[in-house]
């Protein structure tokens, strides 16, 4: 039989990390353990309010399946058991991570997949003037980083971005408006994004207003994001975006962001892995996904003023897995 404990942590960041639904100061996560014939094993999710979910909800959803999480469910079970977010992702991720402690292996070869030896890591340029915004990219840029992910809101958009690429002309940009914009102007903006040589644009309008994207002639790749959680999502999005960002809270676990990130491109989109703000415990159930995407966005835990011990191996815009 397994014992289960599962509880909450507050994880304060080192600065203010600013999108445009507000700023935050800490990391709130949800956390499983599991222990059976000896062996430990733990999974992390991060409740994330925009999808109505809290500590306290998640919490619920979890200890309500204690009873069969305690004897025999598996990732299969679990699947039909809680619906997708944040709350199977931390069940999931510690079903993953008792069956790699049995066997002896890693969760990537549990998975079936070799991981590089460095991943290439976006390093995320938060919301503030332009001015800050550039001189922030420039640090990153200066500390290593090549891979920026700028999120942005409704405002000051030319202004940031072409002071951002002023800053650091050779660095790969995406973008992430983060809903906060709208279907009028849409056009001019990819364009002044295209021109300042962005790679990629996230989620520029609201989760159910995708129509707006139909037959919409844009000159840079769209990722969707709050608009795609599982396979279910794919086919609203077809014509629409050429990626989808797959984050872990959003698919519910590794089980279905493996199952999603194969159907996405074998339908001919583009994958991104993405992440909340967490720990490197759930940077690391999300590791096998790292060899199969486009980008990685995989900062969460750098913007912690101390991650678990042991945490991965993080330097500015490098993970060593």
């Amino acid at each position: 039989m397994r014992t289960v404990k599962v509880y909450q942590e507050a994880w304060p960041l080192h600065t203010p990390f600013v999108i445009s639904r507000g700023t935050r100061s800490e990391a709130v996560v949800v956390v499983v353990e599991l222990e059976e014939d000896g062996i430990k094993a733990v999974g992390e999710c991060t409740p994330y309010p925009r999808y109505g979910e809290s500590a306290v909800s998640v919490l619920a959803q979890i200890t309500a399946i204690i009873p069969q999480l305690e004897k025999t469910l598996t990732r299969e079970q679990l699947q039909e058991l809680l619906p997708a977010g944040a709350a199977r992702n931390a069940v999931d991720s510690a079903l993953w991570d008792l069956e790699a402690r049995r066997r002896q292996r890693t969760l990537a070869y549990a998975a079936g997949v070799e991981l590089p030896e460095l991943i290439t890591t976006a390093q995320t340029v938060s919301i503030a003037e332009p001015e800050q915004m550039a001189a922030a990219a420039k640090i990153l840029w200066d500390k290593g980083a090549r891979l920026l992910k700028v999120k942005i809101d409704d405002r000051l958009i030319t202004e940031r971005m072409v002071a951002i690429r002023a800053a650091v002309p050779e660095a790969v940009l995406i973008v992430d408006a983060n809903e906060a914009w709208h279907s009028d102007g849409l056009a001019a903006r990819c364009q002044l994004l295209a021109d300042l040589n962005v790679a990629m644009l996230e989620q520029p309008l609201p989760a159910g207003q995708d129509s707006a994207l139909a037959n919409f002639i844009h000159p840079l790749p769209i990722c969707a994001d709050e608009s795609c959680h599982t396979r279910e999502s794919l086919a609203e999005l077809k014509g629409r975006y050429e990626m989808v960002n797959v984050k872990l809270d959003k698919t519910g676990g590794l089980t279905e962001a493996l199952a999603l990130t194969q159907a996405a491109r074998e339908q001919g989109f583009d994958v991104m892995l993405g992440c909340m703000l967490c720990t490197s415990r759930a940077i690391a159930a999300a590791l096998p996904l790292a060899a199969k995407v486009r980008f990685a966005d995989l900062d969460g835990p750098t913007w912690l003023a101390v991650d678990v011990t042991p945490g991965l191996h993080f330097e500015t815009g490098k993970l060593y897995p």
